[in-house]
């Protein structure tokens, strides 16, 4: 391949321009599911979020789909300036390329989960909902973020004071690696 093909196939997204409607994609990943054992399957939308739930194994997982707002179609590439019209039809378009996009990644996961490289578990822990109604991965970003943002490791048990003695020493440096040692005074 031409380096200038090249670049041409590499700039566009996945499924860009597909025909495939957004209730075929969200039947494919319910049949998907279903063949890998999910006992339960939901889908929701609320304005720019759309959402699928699910359970397997014992455990229920919701991956959120979050759509660009309206406006930010009112431009094409080329800066060109869309009617109304055309931007709804710009953001369908971009809606169905998301859900061919995400019945890709769950396919993959699944498979990677058949062929024993991961669990499924592991493959769908950030989605997995816990008591509280939330995602591991919304429990866990903020944490993430502020333990990068100070250097410091939260405490081991939260909760159970947590003090200076139960982190001592324990930072994040620059490789990102975790240094230091833990102690339980």
């Amino acid at each position: 391949m031409s380096g200038k093909a090249m670049a041409r196939t590499t700039n566009k997204k996945y499924a860009e321009g597909t025909k495939v409607t957004v209730p075929r994609s969200r039947e494919e990943i319910e049949k998907l599911l279903k063949a890998y054992g999910a006992n339960g399957f939901a889908f929701g939308y609320d304005n720019d979020v759309a959402a699928i739930l699910f359970q397997l194994k014992g455990r229920r997982y919701r991956i959120e789909l979050r759509y660009p707002p309206i406006d930010s179609f009112r431009k094409t590439g080329a800066g060109a300036v869309r009617t109304e019209a055309q931007m709804r039809t710009a953001a369908e378009a971009e809606e169905k390329r998301l859900w061919r996009e995400l019945a890709l990644v769950i396919k993959a996961k699944l498979i990677a989960v058949k062929s024993g490289i991961m669990t499924m578990e592991d493959e769908f822990l950030a989605y997995t909902v816990m008591a509280n109604n939330q995602t591991v991965k919304e429990w866990v970003n903020p944490q993430l973020e502020e333990m990068y943002a100070s250097g410091k490791m939260p405490p081991l048990l939260p909760g159970l004071g947590g003090g200076e003695s139960q982190q001592k020493n324990k930072q994040i440096g620059q490789s990102g690696a975790i240094e230091g040692e833990f102690t339980s005074e």
